[in-house]
């Protein structure tokens, strides 16, 4: 299949000076995830396509929900992609006591202006960690819908920018039941994609063992991009095509779902599905979207979304009926 020329209006870049203002080329764009794909696997190692799924969430502008049993990388694996861009990594340890003030930040009353001054909080950064998010109650998990739908806090009635490039990278065990918070829909729904690492096979295993011998990889690891770049890399997959058939595949998986649970992909699980299949392409050094882009990224930002009927099948049994049962274009 050759390019078929883009039949969507380009994204404005960036005026000149602005982070990200730059162009890149589908190759660099390639080039620099490639990079990244092999900076982070100096720490972890067994979970290749789990980490392309990473990055395909991190070009294309969303959020990532790992969920696993503990031990298996899911911190060490955000900290190593933080690592990674020369960017501003914050790490939030979700408590049952923890307060949204302070994860969004607070105002304080500087005595010697006589006013009142916006602190900002850990959300604040480049790449946030929300470590084990689901130990935090409702309205703490609340503080971040606003930060991961509009890119912005509000405090007090006044609203505050957050940096961009912003990723948040939340974790969650799948083990322990006690005094947990199940995230609501609206929360999960705002995950562009949901991710599960697995134990490593004994190799990849034996050669983590061998690797943390002495000093750890991740404290090795340096940035090999900035956040510029990052940026640039990003409206070079929004401007990726995406041809009317493949946006009536992507409307019809979403409708399959829709007609056979309780709760179906949302249009915004659409939107996910399309930008995640933007970046595919791009890693394939693409600048136009396939069937495969969609099939390879669906299991990743589909099932999540989805609530099945009682008795029904899984989400994930869903999402793979709905692939094997759409036409493709």
């Amino acid at each position: 299949m050759t390019d078929p020329g883009s039949s969507q209006p380009p994204e404005r870049d960036g005026e000149a000076g602005e982070p990200g203002s730059e162009r890149l080329s589908i190759s660099e764009t390639r080039l620099l995830a490639e990079r990244l794909l092999e900076n982070v696997e100096q720490v972890i190692l067994g979970h290749h396509e789990t980490i392309e799924h990473l990055l395909c969430a991190l070009l294309s502008g969303g959020h990532v929900l790992l969920e696993d049993v503990p031990g298996v990388g899911k911190t060490m694996l955000a900290r190593a992609l933080a690592r990674s861009v020369e960017s501003a990594f914050s790490r939030v340890q979700f408590t049952p006591d923890l307060l949204p003030a302070e994860i969004t930040g607070t105002n304080v009353f500087n005595q010697q202006t006589t006013a009142f001054e916006f602190r900002a909080g850990p959300l604040f950064g480049n790449v946030v960690l929300c470590d084990e998010i689901n130990r935090a109650p409702p309205k703490t998990q609340a503080a971040l819908l606003e930060a991961m739908e509009e890119t912005t806090v509000t405090v007090d009635g006044e609203s505050h920018a957050l940096p961009r490039p912003f990723l948040v990278v939340a974790t969650q065990n799948t083990v322990e039941s006690d005094r947990l918070y199940p995230l609501p829909a609206a929360e999960l729904d705002r995950f562009q994609m949901r991710l599960e690492l697995g134990y490593p096979d004994a190799e990849a295993e034996a050669a983590v063992l061998g690797r943390i011998v002495g000093e750890h990889p991740i404290e090795q690891i340096e940035a090999v991009t900035t956040t510029e770049a990052l940026l640039a890399a990003r409206r070079r997959v929004r401007r990726v095509t995406v041809e009317p058939p493949i946006r009536s595949y992507l409307t019809t998986l979403a409708a399959f779902t829709r007609d056979r649970a309780r709760l179906g992909v949302s249009p915004r699980g659409s939107i996910a599905l399309l930008r995640a299949a933007q970046a595919r392409a791009v890693l394939a050094d693409r600048s136009f979207v396939l069937p495969d882009d969609v099939q390879t990224e669906a299991p990743a930002v589909l099932p999540h979304r989805i609530q099945p009927a009682t008795g029904e099948m899984s989400p994930a049994a869903l999402v793979g009926a709905a692939l094997d049962s759409v036409e493709v274009p």
